[in-house]
């Protein structure tokens, strides 16, 4: 006999399906279609354990399920963040060097707890966060989304992610320093070569390179081109062979454009990107991820976190270039993804990025960056974000129409009553 997800819970019964197969039917609300960008009425949808097992536009019959009215809510896929950083919880990041592994981890779960009650049910980390805290979310010691791991990001010596200071040669405990945990040095084909492999032997999901300067890091100009072509090209050539990919850090038109030439397939923020390079984006069918949030909160916040003048001399630059570069991708065709890039204490700023990107996007289209596109640069098409049968039952229910008003997704998840990832509530409040 069915049951009302109200006498589910009086019951215990969230608590006690732990550990087992619950099967949930959903009814009564309007779904969210990102492929559509539109809400059906009159849809059911019918989870089984971890995957949605059947998606309708009639009465599913389902015994044993468990009914969830959602009395007019809206049901939508969960949304999925392309770049963030679970590990890096200091805006100024020199904090870092003394901070021992054990607190990183302790930190980034706050993190990724935090991310999910959002309504995030998987990230992509572009570096920093390894195989044990994958493991971990995996396993439930941690509540968090799924999560898609980089390892260690990879850099030039005095690029992006050397963060030696000028006066160190090394660092001085690189096995127990977060910050030196977070990232690592190789130059030269052969180098590159064995810490993209090492990093797919620790369980890297996919390669994270820097191929320009950027804003956090106090040694490189903005403008700076990192890595050599053939460099890259070694990079790239590895993540294939391993049936994998390479995303890249990467600002200018020119960096852009040879990390795209030497077949990186997503490009992480890309401010100054131009007409020309966009067009071999689109043509070489390479991934934008924008993280727009990220220069709108360090202008406002990170003074107060100690962001040094030198790094918010480069977040002017890129900030005011951010919307001009949505628009060039966007007009060439490029798909573009959905991040963040938050750190620390300004990961609350979070879901800024959907009001921050509604100048030049519809909400439909960045709701679909969020879902459809993310699926598709983590190579889960059919998989993650979106409500079909075989999907992943990574659910959100939504008070109100997310189509006609993004700032739904504000305020720390107030307005998500319920958040289910892999078929499990980790948020009720039907």
């Amino acid at each position: 006999m069915t049951q009302t997800l109200e006498a589910f819970n009086q019951s215990g019964g969230l608590k006690k399906a732990i550990g087992r197969m619950v099967s949930y039917l959903f009814h009564g609300g309007r779904l969210l279609d990102p492929r559509a960008g539109a809400l059906i009425d009159g849809m059911e949808v019918l989870v089984e354990g971890d995957r949605i097992k059947e998606v309708a536009d009639r009465p599913i019959a389902a015994a044993t399920a468990t009914r969830v009215d959602l009395r007019g809510r809206t049901l939508m896929p969960g949304l999925i963040d392309a770049h963030i950083h679970l590990f890096l919880s200091e805006v100024n990041l020199g904090l870092l060097t003394g901070v021992p592994l054990t607190l990183l981890a302790a930190k980034g779960s706050v993190l990724a707890r935090d991310m999910l009650m959002r309504g995030f049910t998987t990230v992509r980390d572009t570096g920093g966060a390894d195989f044990g805290m994958k493991t971990a979310l995996e396993s439930g010691l941690f509540q968090g989304p799924r999560l898609f791991i980089s390892g260690a990001p990879i850099s030039q010596t005095g690029g992006h992610a050397d963060f030696r200071q000028r006066t160190q040669t090394e660092y001085e405990c690189p096995c127990c320093s977060g910050l030196a945990y977070t990232a690592r040095i190789a130059d030269g084909v052969p180098e590159v070569i064995k810490a993209v492999r090492d990093e797919l032997r620790k369980g890297a999901d996919q390669i994270k390179i820097m191929v320009s300067g950027g804003v956090a890091s106090q040694s490189d100009p903005l403008e700076s081109l990192q890595f050599r072509v053939d460099e890259i090209e070694a990079a790239v050539e590895e993540a294939t062979r391993w049936g994998t990919y390479v995303c890249a850090h990467a600002y200018s038109a020119e960096a852009i454009g040879r990390a795209v030439g030497a077949g990186v397939r997503t490009i992480e923020h890309g401010n100054l990107i131009d007409a020309p390079t966009a067009a071999l984006m689109a043509e070489r069918g390479a991934y934008l991820v924008p993280t727009l949030v990220a220069y709108d909160a360090l202008r406002r916040r990170g003074p107060d976190y100690g962001l040094s003048s030198y790094s918010l001399e480069k977040n002017e630059v890129v900030l005011a270039a951010g919307l001009r570069s949505l628009d060039l991708a966007r007009t060439a065709g490029v798909q573009i993804g959905f991040g963040s890039d938050l750190l620390g204490q300004l990961q609350n700023d979070h879901c800024r990025e959907f009001l921050l990107r509604a100048d030049i996007m519809s909400p439909a289209e960045i709701i679909r960056s969020a879902t459809l596109v993310n699926a598709e640069i983590l190579r889960q098409s059919g998989q993650l974000g979106e409500i079909t049968a075989g999907a992943f039952a990574d659910l959100l229910v939504v008070d109100g129409d997310p189509l006609r008003d993004l700032g739904l997704f504000q305020d720390e998840g107030a307005h998500i009553p319920a958040i289910v990832r892999g078929g499990e509530f980790v948020k009720c409040k039907l």
